[in-house]
């Protein structure tokens, strides 16, 4: 019997109409595009204006996906909610969005590893499909980023968008789909990248709100640093791991959390320019949106069989790569 692998069927996403640019940012903090560009890549960012969640992106996004595979919502057996910005701390917001679109027969969970979380998801989702427990996952990478930036502060408020995508899982024979992973952590990372109130820990009070503290706190150094390490590191060694040179990789799909970054990656892994996803100049770090984005945007130049890595860093710290074939 032929080995079955969770293989991608469809793909979409979605991001806000509003558009904060690098001009406009301007006349908000003490910054210019030219030095956000320079340091980041990002010429502008979508934003999710009124009085909306993570899960209305989600639902956007979903019921695309959802029309685009001919399929109903009822199919689906299991929804992974990758996401740092939920609706709410609870109900999850993958319960929440089944309702919204109608899932009835599905069950699902949120998924916290801040930008690797779609990586850690895709991973998650395959095993059920691998298994055999389920025909059909849907895993959401997104965020709603702009809920917990501190637009007064610079160093953060230029880095980050809003945008949402997701992908279906099912299982496949011919040996397209998820073929490894490589998932890791560091705890120890976690006070260089971390919303510092908000949990048990330090819930809301009057001070933890005055001092800024539900806002996302970032040592950009610190997380610079090990990030253009470990994510090149990472998604070197999966390539290694799976006898993959560099001319037999056809797309490198980097998080898109700064371009540096992304370069060190391509750099590292020997990955020509030209065969690198990069977005981030429209979109910024939407952190768990940004891989399934450029996915999204570069559906129509996939072609069966071609082989894709996946790499990505986030806060806690947690980093990860995936090797993945297309297969369609």
């Amino acid at each position: 019997m032929s080995k079955v692998h969770a293989a991608i069927t469809a793909v979409n996403a979605f991001v806000p109409e509003y558009i904060l640019t690098n001009k406009e940012l301007e006349g908000m903090v003490e910054t210019n595009d030219e030095w956000i560009t320079s340091r980041t890549g990002i010429k502008e960012r979508r934003i999710l204006k009124g009085d909306l969640g993570t899960s209305d992106m989600a639902t956007h996004a979903v019921n695309g996906l959802l029309e685009k595979r001919g399929i109903s919502a009822t199919e689906i057996d299991l929804i992974i909610f990758c996401t740092t910005t939920p609706d709410m701390v609870f109900p999850a917001s993958a319960n929440i969005l089944a309702h919204k679109i109608g899932a009835v027969n599905a069950w699902g969970y949120d998924l916290n590893a801040a930008c690797s979380g779609f990586l850690y998801g895709l991973a998650t989702g395959s095993q059920f499909i691998e298994t055999g427990k389920h025909q059909k996952v849907l895993v959401v990478g997104g965020d709603k980023m702009s809920s917990i930036i501190n637009y007064k502060d610079r160093k953060s408020c230029i880095i980050f968008g809003d945008g949402c995508g997701a992908v279906l899982l099912e299982p496949n024979t011919e040996g397209f789909g998820v073929i490894d992973s490589i998932l890791k952590s560091d705890g120890s990372g976690g006070p260089y990248l971390c919303q510092k109130a908000g949990g048990s820990l330090r819930p809301a009070s009057h001070e933890t709100v005055d001092n800024d503290e539900h806002f996302l706190f970032q040592e950009g150094q610190a997380v610079f640093k090990f990030a253009v390490t470990n994510m090149a590191d990472v998604a070197a060694e999966i390539m290694e791991k799976n006898d993959l040179s560099s001319d037999d990789v056809d797309w490198l799909v980097p998080h898109q959390a700064n371009k540096r970054i992304i370069d060190a990656t391509s750099s590292r892994c020997g990955i020509a320019p030209e065969k690198v996803m990069i977005n981030i100049e429209k979109y910024g770090n939407t952190t768990n949106g940004t891989i399934p984005l450029c996915l999204w945007e570069w559906e129509s130049k996939l072609k069966k069989g071609d082989n894709l890595i996946l790499a990505a860093f986030g806060g806690g710290f947690t980093w990860g790569s995936l090797y993945l074939k297309w297969a369609y």
